[in-house]
């Protein structure tokens, strides 16, 4: 296969390392398994463009792109629309489409496991026809990310200690707002403080799917909450017991439409960690085994010495 690496140089991880060397270790294991392998390194306010071109480019079997969750998040995107097979190479703080990819964490490991891989298909989500990998939100999750924004970090635990400092702030005025749901089996009205929608249900424990051919939506509401409990439902989610909180109920559907009928002006929805403009109607559908993507070769345990 005729593979191309398009890295984020500014991503996660990534941007502390020796990218020259990393890539001629890259391209040397990736040799190894017959495959071709041309590394692009580019700045995270070109990656976009230079996925696409990747992705459109002639003798390409497939695209492989490095970095954080956004980056990842675009790299599918475009993968989707394309019909180009995505290798995901984790960078990021999160990584979660690497998790339910069951993707090694290691980038060496990683490297090794995307080599020799196989392509495969998953599901994939679109929310008024723009295509996620993990979430859409509104509510608590836009206010965390809208308020980390205005914070400046320079590594993975400054830019989990501005979550913390987000959460605090979104506490003291947590939002409340009105929202519909329209599904196959009808319509519902509520107040909510938060809604969430995955691609496929989320795992027990954490915040990322445990599989991706599942082929529905998990849906997430967070009742209105006051100060005392948003900051005890971030702990939840923290400590991996968000499911036992009364403040959460959940459902599985394979599309939703959400209509915010007393939406604020300059209110913002969330997909995949990329804060945008909150239309008044948002479509959320799954679409299954839609996506291709290189599925890692998982290394067989260790026997008995």
């Amino acid at each position: 296969m005729h593979i191309i690496a398009v890295l984020n140089r500014d991503g996660g991880t990534l941007r502390t390392m020796d990218l020259d060397a990393f890539c001629d270790d890259a391209q040397a294991r990736f040799a190894a398994h017959d495959h071709q392998l041309e590394c692009r390194v580019v700045a995270g306010d070109a990656v976009e463009a230079a996925l696409r071109q990747a992705a459109t480019s002639a003798g390409v079997d497939a695209i492989m792109a490095g970095g954080g969750d956004g980056t990842i998040s675009a790299a599918a995107r475009i993968a989707y629309e394309t019909g180009m097979p995505l290798a995901v190479l984790p960078a990021g703080t999160m990584n979660l489409f690497a998790r339910a990819l069951n993707m090694p964490l290691v980038l060496e490991e990683a490297l090794e496991a995307i080599a020799g891989g196989t392509v495969g298909a998953v599901d994939i989500a679109t929310a008024n026809d723009r295509a996620f990998v993990h979430q859409f939100g509104v509510g608590i999750h836009a206010r965390l990310v809208r308020i980390r924004e205005n914070m400046t970090y320079g590594s993975r635990a400054g830019k989990m200690l501005a979550s913390l400092r987000a959460i605090g702030a979104a506490a003291i005025n947590p939002p409340r707002f009105e929202a519909e749901f329209h599904t196959s089996e009808g319509a519902e009205r509520r107040r909510v403080s938060g809604i969430a929608i995955s691609n496929n249900p989320l795992g027990e424990g954490h915040i990322h799917a445990d599989r991706l051919d599942a082929g529905v939506l998990g849906i997430y509401i967070a009742a209105p909450v006051s100060t005392s409990e948003l900051l005890r439902l971030s702990m939840d989610l923290f400590m991996g017991t968000w499911r036992e909180s009364p403040m959460v109920s959940e459902r599985a559907v394979d599309q939703v439409t959400l209509h915010f009928p007393k939406r604020k002006r300059g209110a913002h929805e969330v997909i995949d960690g990329e804060l945008i403009a909150l239309d008044r109607s948002v479509m959320l559908k799954l679409h299954p085994q839609a996506l291709k993507v290189i599925l890692p070769k998982i290394a067989a345990p260790a026997g008995p010495a």
